[in-house]
C-alpha cells in the first residue's frame, strides 16, 4: 500500500470523475454482447477494455485506504483512456455506437 499525498488524492478524484458508472451498472454492462463485441483483443478472446472493466468493478468496491500502487496505476490508465477516447466523440447520436460501448467498458457512459 502506498502513502497518501496529493498525487494519490488527485488520482482517486480524477478516477471518480472519469468513471461515472457504479460497480453494479458496470458489472451488468460487462455481461452484454455489446460489451464483449468492442475493443482490441488482449489475447484470450477478451478485449483490453473488457478486462479493464472487470478491474474497475473491483476498484470501485475497494476502500480508498486499501488501494495499492498497482490499483492507482490502473486508475491513471483508466483516466487517460477515458479522456483520450471521449475527445474522439463522433458526430450524431452515439447511443448505439462502438465508441460509446468502448467507453462504457472503461466505466464511463457518455450518455449520463
Amino acid at each position: 500500500m502506498s502513502g497518501g499525498g496529493p498525487d494519490r488524492e488527485k488520482v482517486v478524484a480524477d478516477f471518480g470523475e472519469a468513471v461515472n458508472m457504479t460497480a453494479g451498472e458496470l458489472e451488468k454492462w460487462l455481461e452484454t454482447e455489446e460489451s464483449r463485441g468492442v475493443g482490441q483483443s488482449g489475447g484470450g478472446g477478451e478485449s483490453v477494455g473488457h478486462a479493464s472493466g472487470r478491474r474497475i468493478v473491483e476498484l470501485l468496491r475497494t476502500k480508498k485506504s486499501d488501494l495499492g500502487d498497482d490499483d492507482l496505476a490502473h486508475m491513471r490508465k483508466v483516466v487517460g483512456y477515458v479522456h483520450r477516447h471521449a475527445a474522439q466523440r463522433p458526430d450524431g447520436d452515439v447511443t448505439d455506437t462502438p465508441w460509446r460501448y468502448s467507453l462504457m467498458n472503461w466505466g464511463h457512459d457518455p450518455e449520463k
